[in-house]
């Protein structure tokens, strides 16, 4: 269910991030290499990034597949960021096809895109006045972005209390990356020029490194580090969440 990236570092091009590699998010939008669950991510697509114009991040986002979107193509070469977050999109299976329910998600300075599907039930009540859209993925993302520093608890709370849940979710907030893995693929790609986050390389280069199952990834001016997510032991979401 889904595929996302995002790029910290020197700046680039949506182009070059988005459509130019040789399995760009635009291909895997048709025809992703790693993806277990589903085939396409024909059920829209969005970008975010950051500028020295405004805090909060520019986002562009649309119900349709990537591929189809020519405004894109025309676009991306001239737009270019240090920081970056774009995703496309497989619906859940009765979740609704609309622009507000294509990550990235928003609050204040962070955006947010999830790959995978979880049980919205287990979501807390208060995550869903402020949510973008009904789809279990907006009303997750707004459960998390009221605690980014709190992303690892409240990803294990949720993963343990629906355990059909993929938790694979990624956040920015144009100086830093932060990402999931529960249930779906992540790799991590560490370059001269800064480090790209993606649910599945977007070309062939050797340095591209698996991030295991259920650990949180950080990516920031100091580095990139790998930890295991918590054990909740026992504790419920809301439990979690006001802790």
């Amino acid at each position: 269910m889904c595929r996302h990236l995002a790029w910290l570092g020197a700046p680039r091009t949506l182009a070059d991030l988005l459509l130019d590699q040789p399995s760009s998010l635009r291909r895997q939008s048709y025809a992703p290499r790693r993806q277990h669950h589903g085939r396409v991510n024909a059920d829209g697509w969005g970008v975010g990034w950051w500028t020295s114009a405004a805090p909060t991040p520019a986002r562009w986002r649309s119900a349709t597949p990537m591929w189809s979107h020519a405004s894109l193509a025309a676009v991306a070469p001239h737009v270019s960021s240090t920081c970056i977050l774009a995703a496309v999109r497989s619906a859940t299976p009765g979740m609704p096809i609309e622009e507000a329910a294509s990550a990235p998600f928003a609050h204040g300075e962070w955006l947010l895109s999830h790959n995978g599907r979880v049980d919205r039930s287990v979501l807390p009540p208060t995550a869903w006045p402020a949510a973008e859209s009904v789809c279990d993925s907006a009303v997750l993302a707004t459960h998390l972005l009221s605690a980014p520093a709190a992303l690892a608890e409240r990803i294990a709370a949720v993963g343990f209390a629906d355990p059909a849940a993929r938790l694979n979710v990624l956040l920015a907030d144009g100086t830093q990356l932060l990402a999931t893995t529960w249930g779906d693929t992540l790799a991590v790609l560490v370059t001269a020029d800064g480090v790209a986050v993606a649910s599945e390389p977007y070309d062939d280069d050797p340095r591209w490194r698996d991030v295991p199952d259920r650990s949180l990834l950080t990516v920031t001016a100091s580095g990139v580090a790998v930890h295991d997510l918590p054990d909740p032991r026992g504790e419920t979401v809301a439990e979690m969440e006001n802790r």
